[in-house]
């Protein structure tokens, strides 16, 4: 690693250096051969950085992260990068991010490796960008799942559809989090001042990039709003079932008081027509009978039952 400023001091040359979980001396050794800010240099060890550019002197700092979806949950691999004239150091918090995809991409278009480190941080970016725009389908994809059963499940599944909901919306949430500033920093590269990043030859390469993190975000947005509705939804649902059943349930009470108020009456120690005559008794559940009819009929008729 003592030898990269002896390459880097050649303005022809092109360095690509790449470290993975590096020890702090490692580190410090790079920044003091490529005369890396302290601060730059500090931050690389501070987790859970937000994704962002720091523009010093003589380099770029910027940090970005990778995502993948298992299905369940949204893993986030950090990667951070320091951006010179003529090198470009990758420094990867674990070996998660998939630096060959990157190195597959760049093979892929060796017609534009003569832009020299602009071509290297695009090819990183894209890595990047493309990665969010994947999960954020996937993520459209479940939401759309779970909008179909919100009004299909059995209630037995209720607890359940409930639970993928939130585990769906805390997914988003931690998502949001690394897709909304990636069009600032996108969008930061892309300006004509920044003569680290931005080759004039490769500014159409990042204005496709920064066309898929604005479409990321914008995505994530509305996914967002849709889980919202969906769990608005869900409650009101679960208020309109809850009212269905306490309907049924008065119903039924009004049907079985009728029959209890007439045997009660009967029952009463006072005379009453067929009083200790067998006709009385029959009488009196024809009277429970037709009562509990026209009390159904008239119930089911306005649909309460």
């Amino acid at each position: 690693m003592a030898e990269v400023s002896d390459y880097v001091a050649d303005g022809r040359n092109v360095v690509w250096f790449d470290l993975c979980s590096p020890t702090v001396e490692e580190l410090a050794v790079v920044g003091e051969e490529l005369g890396l800010h302290e601060l730059a240099v500090e931050d690389v060890h501070n987790d859970h950085q937000r994704p962002k550019v720091d523009i010093y002197d003589n380099h770029l700092f910027i940090a970005v992260y990778a995502a993948h979806f298992d299905g369940e949950n949204v893993d986030l691999a950090e990667v951070d990068l320091f951006v010179t004239a003529n090198a470009l150091v990758t420094v990867r918090q674990s070996d998660r991010f998939d630096i060959d995809e990157v190195l597959r991409r760049w093979d892929a278009a060796p017609h534009l490796a003569g832009h020299g480190v602009a071509f290297l941080l695009h090819g990183v970016l894209d890595y990047v960008v493309d990665g969010h725009l994947a999960v954020v389908q996937e993520l459209d994809a479940q939401a759309e799942t779970l909008e179909d059963a919100l009004f299909e499940e059995r209630p037995s599944g209720g607890r359940e559809l409930q639970r993928r909901m939130y585990d769906l919306r805390k997914a988003t949430v931690r998502f949001r989090k690394v897709t909304m500033p990636m069009r600032e920093v996108v969008g930061t590269l892309r300006r004509r001042d920044q003569e680290l990043a931005a080759d004039p030859r490769m500014a159409p390469y990042y204005e496709d990039v920064y066309d898929h993190a604005l479409r990321t975000s914008e995505w994530v947005e509305s996914l967002r709003d849709l889980l919202a509705n969906m769990r608005e939804t869900r409650l009101a649902e679960q208020g309109f079932r809850l009212n269905e059943i306490m309907k049924r349930l008065t119903s039924w009470a009004a049907i079985i008081a009728v029959p209890t108020a007439i045997t009660g009456f009967y029952g009463q120690n006072v005379p009453y027509p067929g009083s200790n005559e067998p006709w009385g008794f029959w009488l009196s559940l024809v009277l429970v009978a037709v009562a509990s009819v026209v009390l159904y009929a008239a119930f089911k008729k306005k649909d309460w039952l």
